[in-house]
């Protein structure tokens, strides 16, 4: 390697997804100089970014490396190295927590632990992420997300076959209601409602994402700068190792020293704890890595060979009638509408299935997600092997509840009418949500974090990104990611340079 380079900031953001493009956004927004370090570059517009073969057989835009599981088995893991990281090939679904879920809760299988802060003084930063990401909602409060702000944006109408189960699912006895979708669509805005939504590169750039929504802003301010294809190797301290005193990083075969006031890693919660266990730093807790949890996630195709799905863009309703008590004194967890699949995309994972059933099938087909909450847990963790490879263990601790809640959405689905409902289950590799590695906490002994997600140990560094999370609540991360990098950078001392 080359001799170094040195380059200096008042802030250093490792990472341009929901939490480092959101938080440099709001750093460029007060004035400071902020410089943003991505392992990749900006995603080409192409015709293959919404090709189902090339996203989703032939994996085009899959870059990260291999990971280990429990077993010592490789696998490569749904996270992406670009520009606006996994927001650029995520689904835009951008719901609330519940107040609950920032409250100790009891679960049927464990205990949902509680925030170092409440639903109410982060609710004002969940306004302020909507309005950033653009998002489409409901006029009515849900599962006790309560608003002191409507959505920015109504709510996405019903395309004739969403409209139509939506009515047969509210006659059954559950209450559907509009997704919170982060998406550029409207009067003047540039969404088409295409079916190349979940999981692919929106190629108009009318998906809220991280590049589009935060990074490209923060660059227009003149505040931000943004250095690609960088990957930063190792955080190194000052002599009395309490402060960070300069980034190592690498880019086309040279060393670059990164030097700043003020450091933010958010490179996502399985990478951002690998890089602090590399540098054998913010770790006298012993918790960098451990408490993964990514949720217990099932997508589900449902049959009904007397209605044809016309339908291209599918993704606006939920229901939520069982999220806070699923009528036994416990939560359950919720049901999601997902993207329209189609039969090519339905083979990456039925591979022995004939690609002319799985187009007959997606005729008749409708897709919904469910998701519960699972639980910390010090085993279910992120290590480092001796020749540096991430090794992420997890055994799952809630499904009981997700079996059940399986059962419970299967038999109303049977009962409006579906004469079939396959399954297919997240496993390791898909590792969606991923959160918990980096635990905020009061105390320095339990926790990696504060509040503000300022490391316990070094003054200067800062870790926001899932990885803060303390429990995984049952409802995608990404905007309560993106309110507390808002809320960091507003409240705390991490501006003040």
């Amino acid at each position: 390697m080359t001799t170094s380079e040195r380059i200096d900031t008042d802030v250093v953001v490792v990472g341009s997804g929901m939490g480092g493009g959101t938080t440099a956004w709001a750093l460029a927004k007060k004035g400071v100089k902020v410089l943003i370090v991505e392992r990749g570059g900006r995603i080409a517009k192409e015709d293959e970014n919404w090709s189902p073969s090339e996203v989703f057989i032939k994996g085009r835009y899959k870059n990260s490396e291999e990971w280990l599981d429990l077993n010592d088995k490789p696998f490569q893991p749904g996270v992406h190295y670009y520009v606006g990281g996994n927001t650029k090939l995520y689904g835009a679904a951008l719901p609330r927590f519940s107040e609950s879920d920032f409250e100790e809760t009891k679960h049927l299988e464990g205990i949902s632990p509680a925030w170092p802060f409440t639903y109410k003084q982060f609710e004002p930063y969940y306004c302020k992420a909507e309005e950033l990401y653009r998002v489409h909602g409901p006029s009515e409060d849900q599962y006790g997300a309560k608003k002191s702000k409507p959505f920015p944006f109504p709510a996405m109408e019903n395309e004739p076959y969403v409209a139509e189960l939506a009515a047969r699912l509210k006659k059954a006895g559950v209450n559907p209601h509009g997704n919170s979708m982060g998406i550029d669509f409207g009067a003047g805005g540039k969404c088409i409602r295409c079916k190349t939504c979940d999981g692919f590169i929106c190629k108009i750039d009318s998906k809220s994402d991280a590049e589009v929504n935060a990074v490209n802003p923060a660059l227009a301010t003149g505040n931000a700068t943004l250095m690609t294809h960088t990957k930063v190797t190792r955080v190194v301290l000052d002599a009395a190792g309490k402060k960070v005193d300069h980034l190592l990083a690498e880019k086309d075969g040279k060393e670059i020293k990164i030097y700043a006031k003020k450091y933010v890693l958010s490179l996502g919660a399985v990478n951002t704890a690998a890089l602090l266990l590399r540098s054998g730093v913010a770790n006298s807790s012993d918790q960098v890595g451990r408490n993964y949890m990514m949720h217990v996630n099932s997508h589900l195709a449902a049959i009904d060979f007397r209605r044809k799905n016309t339908d291209n863009f599918q993704k606006t309703i939920s229901f939520t009638d069982w999220y806070l008590d699923g009528g036994k004194g416990y939560p359950l967890g919720t049901f999601q509408m997902i993207g329209k699949v189609q039969g090519i995309m339905m083979k990456s994972y039925a591979t022995k299935v004939p690609l002319f059933i799985l187009n007959f099938m997606a005729k008749y087909s409708v897709e919904c997600l469910i998701m519960n909450e699972d639980f910390p847990d010090p085993n279910n963790r992120v290590t480092i092997t001796p020749s540096g490879q991430i090794k992420l263990a997890r055994v799952p601790n809630s499904m009981k509840t997700h079996l059940e809640l399986l059962k419970r959405v299967k038999g109303l689905l049977h009962k409006i009418g579906y004469i079939a409902v396959f399954r297919q289950p997240f496993n390791i590799a898909m590792n969606a949500h991923q959160c918990g590695t980096l635990k905020a906490g009061n105390d320095p002994k339990t926790s990696v974090v504060d509040q503000y997600c300022k490391s316990h140990d070094h003054d200067n560094l800062y870790l926001i990104d899932g990885g803060f999370f303390p429990s995984s609540a049952a409802m995608n991360p990404a905007l309560t990611i993106a309110a507390q990098a808002i809320r960091v950078v507003e409240e705390s001392d991490l501006a003040n340079v």
